[in-house]
């Protein structure tokens, strides 16, 4: 990924070819951390969002080891939040495995297992609602 993969202004982020919005979230991470990185380098030229102190003056991103370090000592890990943000996306939309393969570019297999676990969700969150609560206001739906 490169900075120019990273549309504040239109809300949208592309990786792996993916384009894909942009939450409020990943929003505030990615503004925090280019402020981080402005500070920290002020005239790097440096085409990654994600540099360190040896990248900085190259033109390389940082390696996956460096980010694997980075956020080993983190309460939730990357893989956590990967797994998190897929299945938010498979409950807002629906649990529809053709968009989530197409938002994430994951195969069949694993968008289909992911929009099988929010359907678990949701009807286990249905069946937690009482009743009156299920309609909505006044009954009505």
């Amino acid at each position: 990924m490169e900075l120019d993969d990273v549309d504040l202004s239109n809300r949208r982020i592309t990786v792996g070819c993916h384009v894909r919005p942009l939450d409020d979230l990943t929003r505030r991470a990615v503004l925090d951390w280019l402020d981080h990185r402005r500070s920290r380098w002020p005239n790097t030229a440096h085409p990654h969002p994600l540099i360190t102190q040896k990248t900085a003056v190259e033109l390389g991103p940082a390696g996956k080891l460096w980010a694997t370090r980075a956020t080993r000592d983190l309460t939730a890990a990357l893989e956590r939040f990967r797994v998190d943000r897929q299945l938010e996306e498979a409950l807002i939309h629906g649990a529809d495995p053709l968009h989530h393969a197409l938002v994430f570019g994951i195969d069949e297999k694993t968008a289909i297992r992911y929009a099988d676990s929010a359907r678990r969700l949701l009807g286990a969150e249905l069946e937690a609602t009482p009743p009156d609560r299920a309609l909505g206001p006044a009954g009505s739906r």
